[in-house]
C-alpha cells in the first residue's frame, strides 16, 4: 500500500514551532510522507501549491491563520482542474484569530489537527470567487466590509502578537466614535439593496476579524454565500452596537441587520470602498461575489457546523 503524500505549507511566523514540529515527526511515523514548505515572502505559497501538484501529492497542509488558509485555498483554486483532480486541503490552526477554523470546529493543537486530516475524509467546500478592478480573488472565509474591515486593517501586528484576538476588540472599542458610513448598492437573484451602511459581510464562512459573526448561519456546501449588511444607524444604539458587533454577539445583528443567502451579490459603490478578502484589502466601486460550489476538497471534522450535509 503506497503511503499518503502531504506537503505542510507553514506561515514564516510559525516555523519555530515546537508543537509543530513533534506532530509532523508523529504523522511521518505512522506512514505519512509528509514535507514542509516554509513561506516566506509573496508568492511562495503558490510556488509551493504547484510543485505540489507537479509531485502528485495527496494532500496540501495549510499551517497558519485565515490568511494561509486563503492562500493556499486560492492558489488550487486558479488551477483549471477541477476539485476531484487536485491534492485535498487540510489546515492546521496557527494563527491570531483563526476565524475559520473557530467556525468550522477545527481542533486546536496541531497533533489533533493532522490527525483529522488522516482520519477524515475530504469533503466538497465552496469558495468565493470575487471579481474587481485587480480580479479575480478567492476567499475561503469571508468577504467584509465598513467597521470590521477597519478594525482588521488597523490592529497593531505586535498587538496582535500580545493579545491575539483580544486586539481586534481593543481596536474596535478605539473607534467607535467614529465609525464612518459607506454607501452602496447591493443586488443579487431577487434581492436588491441601497444605502449606507457600517457593517458588511459576505460569507462562506461565519466569523472575521477577530470574532465577529457577521455571517452567523453561512454553510460552506450549499452553493450559497450569506449576506449581511448593517445599515447607518443612530442615536444610542450606533455605538451600543459597535460594541456588540466587535465582540460578536449575534443578538446585536438580528435586531438590525438585512439578510440574504444568494449564489451572487454584486456591489456598486458611487466612490471607492475596501473589502477585506481573507485578511487582504481590495479597493473598487465595483464587486460580483460569486460562490462556487464544491471547488475544492478539506478535511473537516466530523460534526462541522460550517456542512450542511452529514
Amino acid at each position: 500500500m503506497t503511503s499518503p503524500r502531504w506537503r505542510l505549507i507553514l506561515n514564516g511566523k510559525s516555523a519555530s514551532d515546537v508543537e509543530l514540529r513533534a506532530a509532523v515527526q508523529r504523522l511521518r511515523g505512522r506512514g505519512v510522507a509528509l514535507d514542509v514548505r516554509v513561506t516566506w515572502e509573496e508568492g511562495d505559497a503558490e510556488r509551493y501549491v504547484a510543485e505540489a501538484i507537479a509531485d502528485g501529492v495527496d494532500t496540501v497542509v495549510a499551517a497558519g491563520g485565515d490568511g494561509t488558509l486563503s492562500e493556499v485555498a486560492a492558489t488550487l483554486a486558479h488551477r483549471a482542474e477541477p476539485a476531484q483532480a487536485l491534492p485535498s486541503l487540510g489546515l492546521v490552526p496557527l494563527g491570531t484569530a483563526n476565524d475559520f477554523a473557530t467556525a468550522a470546529g477545527m481542533p486546536a493543537t496541531s497533533l489533533e489537527a493532522l490527525s483529522l486530516i488522516a482520519e477524515r475524509p475530504a469533503r466538497p467546500i465552496d469558495l468565493l470567487r470575487v471579481t474587481a478592478d485587480h480580479g479575480p480573488h478567492w476567499c475561503a472565509n469571508m468577504a467584509s466590509g465598513g467597521f470590521g474591515t477597519q478594525i482588521t486593517l488597523e490592529t497593531d501586528e505586535g498587538l496582535k502578537r500580545m493579545l491575539g484576538g483580544l486586539a481586534y476588540t481593543i481596536t474596535g472599542l478605539s473607534r467607535l466614535g467614529r465609525i464612518e458610513p459607506l454607501q452602496a448598492r447591493l443586488e443579487g437573484p431577487d434581492f436588491q439593496w441601497e444605502g449606507a451602511f457600517i457593517a458588511l459581510g459576505l460569507g462562506n464562512g461565519r466569523q472575521a476579524g477577530g470574532g465577529q459573526a457577521l455571517c452567523p448561519g453561512a454553510l460552506i456546501d450549499d452553493g450559497l454565500l450569506e449576506l449581511t449588511v448593517v445599515p447607518e444607524l443612530s442615536g444610542e444604539i450606533a455605538p451600543t452596537l459597535g460594541r456588540l458587533i466587535t465582540a460578536g454577539k449575534e443578538a446585536a445583528l438580528e435586531a438590525v441587520a438585512v439578510r440574504a443567502r444568494l449564489p451572487w451579490v454584486r456591489i456598486v459603490a458611487e466612490q471607492p470602498i475596501t473589502l477585506n478578502l481573507d485578511g487582504e484589502p481590495e479597493i473598487s466601486r465595483r464587486f460580483q461575489i460569486d460562490c462556487v460550489p464544491a471547488r475544492l476538497r478539506m478535511h473537516l471534522p466530523a460534526a462541522c457546523p460550517l456542512l450542511g450535509t452529514p
